[in-house]
């Protein structure tokens, strides 16, 4: 198991002892500093006072479940990621979980070295893959540096996955960007569910477009997505 270079402190909400033992002594290993909590309350006070390169979050918790704590978090405007544990392996609960804001999905029991693998790669996308400058679409800007999204002078508050497709779509504008081309680029060589994406596309368009009178993301069926004004769509 080789060490995470740029070390990260990961909150871990898991309400079972052991497994949060396990699942710690893990990560640790591998490189990581890790907080615990073990139930939501816990976890929304510490999220207030602590920052974290990343979120393990258990969907079943006592007194507020992962759900809520999820939501919580994106209404307040937190963007850490988020990858949700849970025993259940039901499509409704997955995307329940996306729609909530977040960014991967473990189904229990699971291989720790696939958790660690995920949320490696959920840290390295949170800090790096910046340019410099930012990107325009009509009256969409987002700056890549600080990931602030603003849609006619309105600041857009999207989950760090939605930030990261938006960013593909608008380095791409106007040209076609495939499904392939976006599952490569956000989860590489670990690819989800086929549910995944669509459900962070929902949420993309439900901040970038929803409020708004002009679409600018466009689904081609059977191709992929774009990002354009109506002159280049």
């Amino acid at each position: 198991m080789s060490y995470f270079d740029n070390n990260a402190t990961i909150l871990l909400v898991e309400d079972h002892d052991d497994l949060a033992a396990s699942i710690g002594d893990y990560l640790e290993a591998a490189g990581f500093a890790m907080d615990f909590a073990a139930d939501g309350a816990i976890a929304l006070n510490l999220l207030e006072e602590n920052p974290y390169d990343a979120i393990i979050l258990d969907l079943m918790l006592p007194k507020i479940d992962g759900i809520r704590v999820c939501e919580r978090l994106r209404d307040r405007g937190d963007g850490t990621p988020i990858l949700m544990l849970t025993a259940r392996d039901q499509i409704e609960d997955k995307v329940n979980g996306f729609n909530a804001g977040a960014d991967d999905y473990l189904v229990k029991p699971f291989d720790m070295e696939e958790l660690s693998a995920r949320i490696k790669a959920l840290v390295r996308r949170a800090r790096g893959e910046m340019s410099d400058g930012a990107l325009r679409v009509g009256d969409l800007v987002f700056d890549p540096r600080t990931m602030r999204v603003e849609r006619g002078g309105e600041r857009v508050n999207l989950s760090p996955t939605s930030a990261r497709i938006l960013k593909v779509l608008m380095r791409e504008s106007p040209r076609l960007v495939s499904r392939e081309q976006l599952e490569n680029e956000l989860w590489g060589d670990l690819l989800p569910d086929s549910d995944t994406l669509r459900s962070h596309m929902y949420n993309l368009r439900k901040g970038i477009d929803r409020p708004f009178e002009t679409k600018l993301l466009h689904t081609v069926q059977g191709m992929g997505f774009k990002l354009a004004t109506p002159e280049d769509a």
